[in-house]
């Protein structure tokens, strides 16, 4: 195994230990439960799709899709609701730190394939946001309406179930500020928001990539751990962390 490798493996291993997440199987039963999808587009997820997508096959990203996938069919199936974001960027328009992504008409800011056939089901719905936070990303600039709160309140909806891409960045940041708005009582209904493990991904970036296109530092970014890191982030304020989702 490669020197770099085993460090990363051993430094997993300890972050994992010192900050533990304990994944439990989440039981949805009868109670009003949406999907949330984050960001399965092809700008994060298809190989070569733009700068932010995987350069070659990524297991981690073809199981969170793979598993979105599985759990929109089995949503949409027994006719309960998804929500589906879709990153969408005016062209020219950046979003720092990131370098330009998913502008509108650059076939990036579309759902991967495996997914595109949420476009017409009636019971997806699909936000495009032009910033991480979907929550965010879902306030009409016009009438300042958020249409996720609409969502998950006419559902009168229980529980969330949470999947996508990236776990410690966009998925991260709409579950900790849905649970903000839960405890600030903007969603009266709401109880769980559940984060399912194997249908959240994000990326690599090794020490070297950062070295050879120039990056600062703080572009570093291994997989593994900034995925487990962003699990326990929202496992901290409140989420629940599902091995696995049972109907």
């Amino acid at each position: 195994m490669p020197k770099t490798l085993t460090i990363l493996d051993s430094t997993l291993a300890a972050i994992e230990a010192a900050l533990p997440i304990d994944p439990q199987p989440y039981t949805i039963g009868d109670r009003p439960t949406g999907l949330i999808v984050v960001d399965v587009v092809n700008g994060f997820c298809t190989v070569g799709y733009g700068c932010a997508a995987p350069t070659e096959p990524n297991e981690q990203i073809e199981t969170m899709v793979t598993e979105s996938n599985r759990l929109a069919k089995t949503f949409t199936n027994r006719g309960l609701p998804v929500l589906a974001f879709l990153d969408n960027h005016e062209p020219g328009k950046p979003e720092p730190p990131y370098p330009t992504h998913c502008e509108k008409g650059s076939g990036e800011e579309k759902l991967v394939p495996q997914l595109e056939w949420l476009e017409d089901n009636p019971h997806t719905t699909l936000i495009e946001k032009d910033c991480i936070n979907g929550f965010i990303g879902a306030i009409a600039k016009d009438t300042g309406n958020n249409t996720l709160l609409q969502w998950v309140n006419q559902n009168k909806l229980e529980a969330l179930v949470v999947v996508g891409i990236c776990t410690d960045i966009c998925v991260m940041d709409f579950v900790v500020t849905m649970l903000s708005a839960r405890n600030h009582n903007l969603t009266p209904t709401l109880k769980d928001i559940a984060v399912y493990t194997k249908g959240c991904a994000t990326y690599d970036m090794s020490p070297e990539m950062v070295t050879q296109l120039g990056l600062p530092k703080t572009a570093i970014h291994p997989q593994d751990i900034a995925h487990h890191v962003g699990l326990y982030t929202m496992a901290e304020r409140g989420a629940l962390i599902a091995s696995e989702i049972l109907f």
